[in-house]
């Protein structure tokens, strides 16, 4: 018998104990706040996938796994196995851990930030798409998120729905401004009567949340919410128990002083190779018209402004000048990278988000994991000597490991045979089409749906029936499947 959720009426999105019930069977989607895990984690992922599933993990857009085609699988038995792994840590905040964090970033709040979130019984009502991110400084998942850490120099921009409103924290209030955020939303949420059902999915008319928002009479009173809670907590980021830095309980005080120094270290070590611009509130294309769900239609309104005021006001801080750059262009990591210790990285692409048995064998083997927001994964913490081994194992594993690969920067939805909804075959399709380029990121799906499309700009492959329509920031096109390959091939160049 299924697990009862709690969630149940509050949106549709798939996890660990409410399973989605897809063309190919059961799918179950597990959550990976920061995309981290250990290399044990992920034997028990595969061993559950192999038991009861198609013996694939598929990665998705916020660095979570999902298993498919569990047609047999025993919802109590996947939950126990998934809890005894750590990777089910609460039940009724289990479809809200959505937290995005920079790949390569040592340091970064994720675990304090996860513990906080499932300690707190009120943020259980977030809607299932709400999406947090941790970034280093470089831009590189903050602004495809409904709220974010970004530092800057010795403080943090809190960035709302890719906008930065001008709030700024210590490093030790990073994680009491992201929930103070996320308490913010719901306020607004409730204050404008939107109900939780309209944050289902970004296509589902009507009573969208920007729709709702944008109704409303009074701008600004988001931020200031925000800052008058972080006011009423003294002391720093870590009171009331949070748990250090590094997963473990700590006290008030040992946090206040350990998470500025590792998230400061953390920023400077990337940002060391160069200041990374971060982009303009209004520079946000995105080919399927889908925005975060928190902030749909973000453009047309003052949502995200709104909840940013009333942030600001919970946290007791005034609202200063946001920064006004251009976006950085994010590459997904490959190859061996240097990192800040005198250890190395190594990373992989994973061909459209799919791994086999054959390439989670060889990945469960190493200690240490992060899989990325574009649908990688990094080995960190290597010794110099180890990466040229781990290199040549997971290139025989059929994962790309050498710059210039024809899968970068692409990525699709999982189309037919495992969505009903899907108008083709879009991973055949893309891998037919797909050849060596350069340019904007390339999206295929398989319906006007776009799932997993990126936040960014990009290419969006849209399936017809008869063949695909092509949008871009600087064309549109409709080509048959034969001749797709080349309308995307120009659409990337621009």
């Amino acid at each position: 018998m299924p697990i009862p959720s709690v969630r149940a009426d509050a949106d549709a999105c798939p996890g660990a104990l409410r399973l989605h019930a897809a063309a190919d069977g059961p799918l179950a989607r597990v959550r990976v706040p920061g995309g981290r895990l250990t290399g044990a984690q992920l034997t028990v992922v595969r061993e559950l996938a192999t038991r009861w599933g198609d013996g694939h993990v598929e990665l998705t857009s916020r660095a979570n796994l999902q298993l498919r085609a569990l047609k047999d699988a025993p919802v109590e038995d996947l939950a126990a196995n998934l809890r005894g792994a750590g990777l089910l840590p609460s039940e009724t905040h289990e479809l809200v851990r959505n937290i995005v964090a920079s790949p390569l970033a040592e340091g970064l709040p994720v675990g304090p930030l996860d513990q906080a979130l499932c300690a707190d019984p009120s943020l259980a009502e977030l809607p299932g798409r709400f999406l947090f991110a941790l970034d280093s400084g470089a831009g590189d998942v903050a602004f495809g998120a409904d709220v974010a850490a970004l530092p800057l120099d010795d403080e943090v921009a809190i960035i709302f729905a890719g906008s930065d409103a001008g709030l700024r924290v210590a490093p030790a209030e990073v994680v009491p401004a992201l929930l103070a955020a996320a308490h913010a939303f719901l306020e607004e949420r409730a204050a404008q009567q939107i109900p939780a059902k309209a944050h289902d999915r970004p296509a589902d008319p009507p009573a969208t949340v920007q729709q709702a928002l944008h109704n409303a009479r009074h701008p600004g009173r988001a931020t200031d919410a925000t800052q008058a809670a972080l006011d009423e907590r003294p002391g720093s980021a870590a009171d009331a128990g949070q748990a250090a830095p590094d997963g473990r309980p700590g006290s008030a005080t040992d946090n206040a002083q350990a998470m500025p120094e590792r998230f400061s270290s953390a920023t400077g070590a990337l940002r060391a190779a160069g200041d990374q611009p971060l982009p303009l509130p209004g520079d946000r294309y995105d080919a399927g018209r889908r925005q975060r769900v928190a902030w749909r239609v973000r453009e047309l309104t003052d949502g995200p402004a709104r909840v940013a005021a009333r942030t600001a006001a919970t946290l007791g801080k005034a609202l200063g000048e946001p920064v006004r750059r251009s976006r950085p262009g994010v590459r997904e990591p490959i190859g061996i990278i240097e990192q800040p210790d005198g250890r190395v990285a190594v990373g992989a692409l994973v061909p459209l988000g799919r791994l086999s048995d054959v390439q989670l064998k060889v990945l469960a083997s190493a200690k240490a994991l992060v899989f990325t927001p574009w649908r990688g994964v990094i080995l960190p913490g290597l010794l110099p000597q180890a990466a040229e081994s781990w290199v040549a194992a997971l290139a025989g594993a059929g994962l790309e490991v050498a710059a210039g690969s024809r899968w970068a920067g692409v990525t699709a939805c999982a189309g037919r045979p495992g969505c009903a909804k899907s108008l083709a075959d879009v991973r055949a399709d893309a891998d037919a089409a797909t050849v060596k380029g350069e340019g904007l990121p390339v999206h295929w799906v398989g319906c006007a749906r776009g799932c997993g499309s990126p936040a960014g700009p990009h290419v969006r492959v849209e399936a017809t029936g008869t063949g695909y329509e092509v949008r871009s920031p600087h064309a549109r096109g409709v080509a048959s499947v034969g001749e797709v390959g080349a309308l995307v091939g120009a659409a990337r160049k621009g």
